[in-house]
C-alpha cells in the first residue's frame, strides 16, 4: 500500500468546523468518498456523517476534534489529495487537486486516474 498524504486546509478545516457547529449536526463529522461516476469515471463525494468504520482515516482539527474522515478504498484511489475550502466572488466551494488523476472535468468534482 503506498503513502498517502492528504490534506485539509486551513480554509477547509474552519468551513467544515462552522458546518459542524450548527444546530443538529452535533457529533458529526465530514466524510469524504470517492464513487464511480461523473464525466471521467470517479467523482468526489462529501457529506455529513454520525457513523465511523474502524478503518476510516480520521482527520482532527486544531481543536483535536473529528472533522473528517475517508474510507481507506477512496484513500487509495485519491493519493495525496488536497482538499480547501475557496471563497470568490459569488461562489463559495471546496476545491480537491488530486494530483495522481490523469484527467479532471471542469467543474473539478469528476476525475480518471
Amino acid at each position: 500500500m503506498s503513502e498517502n498524504n492528504i490534506e485539509i486546509t486551513q480554509s477547509a478545516q474552519q468551513r467544515i468546523a462552522s458546518v459542524i457547529a450548527k444546530k443538529g449536526n452535533e457529533g458529526k463529522f465530514l466524510r469524504l468518498a470517492v464513487e464511480s461516476g461523473g464525466c471521467n469515471g470517479f467523482q468526489y463525494r462529501y457529506f455529513l456523517d454520525d457513523k465511523q468504520n474502524k478503518d476510516d482515516r480520521e482527520f482532527f482539527d486544531e481543536n483535536n476534534q473529528l472533522i473528517a474522515v475517508i474510507d481507506p478504498t477512496s484513500t487509495e484511489i485519491v493519493g495525496n489529495l488536497k482538499v480547501d475550502f475557496v471563497e470568490n466572488l459569488g461562489a463559495a466551494h471546496f476545491k480537491f487537486t488530486n494530483p495522481s488523476a490523469t484527467s479532471s472535468c471542469g467543474c473539478g468534482n469528476s476525475f480518471s486516474v
